[in-house]
């Protein structure tokens, strides 16, 4: 199989995981003491990197690192966006499509040498 899409796909795994690590507790263990909310999300965290370490390995054959950040981002707020929206409530926000455009244009910046 293709590892960048390996790598995609273990990547997105990884997002939500981190996502659910770094912001359920907001709204799941708010009235815990943060440490409570702190251990619980390492554990959720360990999870993530069990996906985000192969797919960094597994995509650094096929990209630089660089690449592999921006894809990240890419990854992270696609992630983020429903997960802020459907699981903590939040109100959809223009700031969602600018910040979506600007990481846009660092993909293209940084993978425009395998695009042509």
């Amino acid at each position: 199989m293709n590892p960048m899409i390996v790598s995609i796909f273990l990547l997105f795994c990884s997002n939500v995981f981190m996502t659910f690590a770094w912001y359920a507790h907001l709204k799941e263990l708010n009235g815990k003491p943060w440490i409570i909310a702190a251990l619980v999300s390492w554990g959720v965290a360990l999870l993530e990197y069990l996906f985000q370490v192969p797919a960094n390995r597994i995509g650094y054959t096929v990209m630089s690192v660089g690449q592999l950040k921006i894809l990240q981002e890419v990854i992270t707020l696609t992630v983020f966006v429903p997960f802020s929206l459907l699981y903590l409530k939040e109100p959809l926000k223009l700031d969602y499509l600018w910040a979506g455009l600007c990481i846009l244009g660092a993909v293209f910046f940084m993978f425009r040498s395998k695009m042509g």
